[in-house]
């Protein structure tokens, strides 16, 4: 489904990442582990073409994405990408469900579709009685739970997630964790993860250890 090849990426005199290799298929859970400054989260960022590398490719079912125009690969982002980060990144003056709904609403679905998407999602995230909620009136594992509640809205290829149980309690991170599982079961979902938590690493599908910006073999 996504094959990034030779991905090289440099900041002024730092090379971050120095020719990463990756190919994920469809459904899997994958993590991505490695030291502080290894470059995961840049790799992150350029499957998700938030950034652009330097040199290589990323294909998306044998198509190169950063071939796009800009304008297209920001609707092929919104359409087939979605993002949990560390920081839930919920707007506060909005509620849980139109937080959920907002990726939608860029991709100009009709609303009355979109609400029925966002009550569907927060019911399976067990947070139907959440829905009018603003995000000051939520716990830490309910805003990230509504963020990746978000990150589905769009039925997207690929959910790209970095840290994202880095602010929670061991409970509400386990509970986290087992959602990304529930989820791909659920909807064949595929997740990519940037973590620290060891143990989260050993449970997913494949375990990928970034070292001073290469892959480890």
């Amino acid at each position: 489904m996504l094959k990034g090849i030779g991905l090289q990426k440099s900041y002024g005199n730092l090379r971050v990442l120095k020719g990463v290799d990756i190919e994920i298929k469809q459904g899997e859970v994958i993590s991505i582990v490695g030291a502080s400054g290894a470059g995961k989260s840049t790799l992150l960022h350029i499957l998700g073409t938030l950034d652009r590398p330097d040199s290589g490719k990323l294909e998306v079912n044998g198509q190169n994405v950063f071939d796009k125009s800009p304008q297209a690969m920001a609707a092929f982002r919104n359409a087939h990408v979605g993002f949990v980060f560390q920081f839930h990144n919920l707007l506060p003056e909005f509620t849980a469900i139109e937080n959920v709904m907002i990726p939608g609403f860029i991709a100009k679905k009709p609303e009355r579709e979109l609400k029925e998407r966002a009550k569907e999602l927060l019911k399976l995230l067990g947070l139907a009685e959440r829905a009018s909620h603003k995000p000051s009136e939520l716990s830490g594992g309910e805003q990230q739970r509504i963020a990746v509640a978000r990150s589905l809205i769009n039925s997207p290829l690929l959910v790209l997630a970095d840290e994202p149980s880095g602010n929670l309690d061991s409970k509400n991170a386990s509970e986290l964790h087992q959602l990304f599982f529930k989820l791909r079961d659920q909807f064949n979902q595929t997740f990519v993860i940037v973590t620290h938590n060891q143990e989260f690493a050993q449970t997913t599908d494949r375990k990928l250890e970034m070292i001073d910006g290469v892959m480890a073999t």
